[in-house]
């Protein structure tokens, strides 16, 4: 089968969304957490997280279009501080909800069970049972034009996991805690190593 852009076009909407958020391939499911400048908690499963460099150590995050209420984008830009969390498998039903439509000053971590954590370094929100906590600084907002998304690019301030994830080479292994990954914008799994491999040479 070859399916060409015309034909990707002509797609039913829905269908069309599912067909290429899908064709993106297995993701990384991360929870961000955001605190409003009125005292409001915040959390919604992204699964666009991007690695954009180690020195320093930048991550991004796609944002969809501020066309309606964005909480998460919104909180980010007043407070420039968010948190990234990854939960074990058997928590992807309530991270999954997190994605609904909840009204302004709503809780996500109250409506879905997932309880709220707080570190002295970071004033936004971690989830108490993720395996791996991180506190990022917004360093930039990047729109993308071409269809009103946004890049939300952020430095890693602190990290909070277990030492028996990290190999001697800093190496972190997330499949030793059953960390989900994703697909598309509903379907969920875990990751089974295969192996690593060195460095490749010529």
């Amino acid at each position: 089968m070859i399916i060409n852009k015309d034909d990707i076009e002509q797609f039913e909407q829905r269908y069309r969304t599912a067909f290429i958020n899908s064709l993106a391939g297995f993701r990384q499911a991360v929870l961000v957490g955001t605190k409003s400048i009125v005292g409001d908690s915040n959390l919604a499963i992204f699964s666009s997280l991007t690695h954009l460099g180690a020195n320093p150590p930048l991550f991004g995050l796609i944002n969809r279009p501020d066309s309606v209420q964005r909480d998460t984008l919104q909180n980010i830009l007043e407070t420039k501080e968010y948190t990234l969390n990854y939960i074990r498998s058997a928590q992807h039903e309530k991270a999954h909800q997190t994605s609904a439509r909840y009204d302004k000053g709503v809780s996500e971590f109250e409506k879905v069970g997932l309880e709220e954590l707080y570190y002295p370094f970071c004033k936004a929100p971690f989830v108490k049972d993720a395996v791996v906590r991180i506190a990022m600084k917004l360093e930039e907002i990047i729109p993308i034009t071409i269809n009103g998304t946004i890049l939300i690019v952020g430095s890693i301030a602190q990290v909070v996991m277990d030492d028996e994830m990290i190999e001697d080479d800093g190496f972190i292994d997330l499949s030793k805690k059953d960390v989900i990954i994703s697909q598309g914008l509903d379907a969920y799994f875990i990751s089974k190593p295969i192996g690593r491999l060195p460095y490749a040479k010529p």
